[in-house]
């Protein structure tokens, strides 16, 4: 009986310890340049006025089940959202309506956790791979601001905004070995909003059918150990 018990137990730390070797936990600093992208009709002139730079920041792990291939997730803070313009019917005092342009500032935190495969290339200069990464995200909204303000006429601004956004996600760049277990990386992600983040604009334009999705394209830097 203690020999199973002290086999099963070497067993356990084994595979611990290849589980351990398989696995590279690392900090990455993600800034990202983003924007929105809409559905609606063109009676209402949607348009992107600027990109605007964001912050994204959070630690990411990847789990090789091969020499190539990895799985990749993590946790990210990140910004999004850029200023907007649109169009909306207004009547003025003499009972004349009238087209009006209004532009607000979208900016909404996120913690996302990416879900990806990583495909690396083998060594095209000592020390130096190549890598693809292609998946998914997951995000959850931590706070929001429109124009800057957290209160609109007595409202909180934040619950304008849904709570969850999921984003295709499409990457490339390249690692350098540093040491023994230590290694540096630096590429681009592009981050492709999939759902509505925003149900105001459907009740203030009377259009069901409107939808505004985020847009970016993040530069990412950061060492793994």
């Amino acid at each position: 009986m203690q020999f199973k018990k002290l086999a099963f137990l070497l067993l356990f730390l084994g595979f611990s310890s290849t589980a351990m070797a398989q696995m590279e936990i690392g900090i990455q600093f993600s800034p990202t340049i983003s924007g929105n992208r809409f559905i609606a009709e063109d009676r209402h002139n949607f348009e992107k006025s600027n990109s605007a730079l964001r912050l994204g920041v959070g630690v990411v792990g990847d789990y090789f089940f091969s020499n190539n291939y990895a799985f990749s997730s993590g946790l990210i803070y990140r910004g999004k959202g850029s200023k907007i313009s649109y169009t909306y019917m207004a009547e003025t005092g003499d009972g004349v309506v009238t087209p009006v342009k209004e532009t607000d500032e979208l900016t909404v935190q996120y913690l996302e956790i990416p879900l990806t495969l990583k495909l690396f290339t083998n060594e095209i200069a000592p020390d130096i791979v190549l890598y693809f990464q292609v998946g998914g995200a997951l995000g959850t909204k931590v706070s929001g601001q429109v124009d800057q303000k957290k209160v609109i006429n007595g409202e909180k601004t934040a619950k304008r905004f849904n709570v969850f956004e999921t984003s295709a996600v499409l990457g490339t760049g390249a690692e350098m070995q540093l040491g023994q277990s230590t290694k540096l990386f630096g590429g681009f992600t592009y981050l492709r909003g999939l759902n509505n983040i925003d149900n105001y604009y459907k009740k203030q334009l009377n259009d069901k059918n409107l939808a505004i999705k985020n847009n970016g394209v993040s530069i990412d830097v950061g060492i793994k150990f």
